[in-house]
């Protein structure tokens, strides 16, 4: 027998119950535990009610990350997963579908600006495809007047690719 874990349903119902000072501490005990448990609970509490800012701090820290790119193939693959990563984990967080595509249109464009454009190593060549095709399906999943917004900005990412990499053709995103 082992212990039960409780849905969500039942665990907000419990919660209602809670004076503000344990519901503190409980937040505060969430956070202790887990690092990215403190970094939601930074993020609603200090960066939530301004996300073009907090979105802003991630595009900086992303192009750090591409200006620090290693030159091997191998590694610069590696760290490209490791943006990844950061954009989803800050993406989960905001749980905005069009803050989701900003930041993958600035790694699409980050990606075509600092990696080796002569590259024949086709797990880093798969990652660019891929997010382009995941950018292309959240904005078409988006309602009709958020699409045109960001149809132009992914327009721009995808001739740019077309442009500097020779094994993109922009026909297979348009």
């Amino acid at each position: 027998m082992g212990l039960t874990t409780y849905n969500l349903q039942s665990v907000k119902k419990e919660l209602q119950h809670l004076s503000s000072s344990q519901l503190a501490d409980l937040c505060l005990r969430l956070a202790k535990y887990k690092k990215e448990n403190k970094e939601l609970l930074s993020y609603l509490l200090f960066d939530a009610n301004s996300n073009d800012t907090y979105i802003e701090g991630i595009k900086q820290e992303m192009d750090e990350l591409f200006k620090e790119l290693p030159s091997h193939y191998y590694y610069a693959a590696k760290s490209m997963r490791k943006i990844l990563k950061l954009i989803t984990k800050h993406t989960k967080f905001m749980a905005s579908k069009p803050a989701e595509i900003e930041l993958m249109l600035h790694y699409c464009l980050q990606y075509v600006n600092h990696v080796d454009k002569r590259t024949g190593y086709k797990p880093l060549r798969q990652i660019l495809h891929k997010q382009l095709e995941k950018t292309a399906k959240l904005i078409s999943a988006l309602h009709e007047d958020l699409q045109h917004d960001h149809k132009a900005g992914f327009e721009k990412a995808v001739s740019e690719a077309d442009e500097k990499l020779s094994w993109i053709n922009k026909n297979d995103y348009l």
